[in-house]
């Protein structure tokens, strides 16, 4: 088998309105590359965690880093690994053209308590898309997630897309989230009992003549938890992404903010961050 090495680095950072900051820098060492659906390596972690009402703590992790091809309609990628604790990292199984897709998670909750004491959440589900006709789509989201502790939390989501004008990349969607916790309000994490967000959306996506592609997307609803009133829900994001036929370069940022997160309640701003790049020598 002929190799082809590739290295690369990724950062990721969020803050927010209650001064709970995240920075996270990864090195990529792939032994073999052949583009965003097959690699295989590993990659290095260091992590920067700045709670509001704690004190900095800093973490090392290393995952295996992997992806390939299942036959022509499935793609799997995995990054598993520790950080001597535990295990953490992600992976998926995807139908080649996003339509199944089963999902993996493992981390910290990165509140004061949750770094402290060590708190984590394993969240697996899976989701699919409805096709109704060319110009509509509903898709389908259900999964688990378990906490250190006894709190789980039992996940619906949908999304209902309308393409408005489909050379221009302009669609809107509704995007209905849904979530009940068995036992809220355990630790420092925003655990309402239940939690429903309703978000119209417009998003605009394109491709250039190169195959990049260039995402915006923005849309103002609302939301409610156990316990309060309805307020208003906000998202915002933006993304970018090289080609993906690229057999030699793979690149990729994004902005997005909310004002709902797994840290903190609907009352505040959430800012998150992350980009990189990863090429074949």
């Amino acid at each position: 088998m002929n190799l082809r090495p590739a290295a690369g680095v990724e950062v990721w950072a969020s803050t927010d309105t209650e001064g709970n900051d995240v920075l996270k820098v990864l090195g990529r060492a792939l032994w073999n590359f052949e583009g965003k659906e097959k690699y295989a390596g590993l990659a290095i972690e260091h992590a920067w965690f700045s709670p509001s009402n704690g004190d900095n703590r800093e973490e090392d992790r290393v995952y295996l880093d992997v992806a390939d091809r299942l036959g022509t309609d499935w793609r799997w990628e995995a990054r598993l690994g520790t950080n001597g604790d535990t295990l953490l990292g992600n992976a998926e199984l995807r139908r080649a053209d996003w339509s199944r897709t089963f999902f993996l998670e493992r981390d910290i909750v990165e509140t004061n308590q949750g770094l402290t004491q060590k708190i984590y959440y394993t969240f697996a589900g899976a989701s699919m898309d409805i096709p109704i006709d060319p110009a509509n789509t509903l898709a389908v989201t259900a999964g688990v997630q378990a906490f250190s502790g006894k709190n789980e939390r039992l996940h619906l989501r949908g999304h209902f897309s309308h393409v408005i004008k489909a050379e221009a990349g302009i669609s809107t969607r509704l995007d209905v989230r849904y979530y009940h916790s068995t036992e809220p309000g355990e630790f420092d994490y925003f655990s309402p009992r239940d939690f429903i967000r309703l978000l119209p959306l417009v998003q605009v996506r394109r491709f250039d003549n190169a195959g990049w592609m260039y995402l915006a997307a923005g849309g103002v609803g609302a939301q409610h938890s156990t316990g309060g009133n309805w307020q208003s829900a906000r998202y915002v994001q933006l993304r970018l992404e090289s080609p993906q036929s690229s057999q030699k370069l793979d690149v990729f940022s994004e902005i997005a903010y909310s004002n709902d997160s797994i840290s903190a309640g609907p009352n505040y701003d959430y800012l998150m961050g992350r980009a990189g790049v990863t090429f074949r020598f």
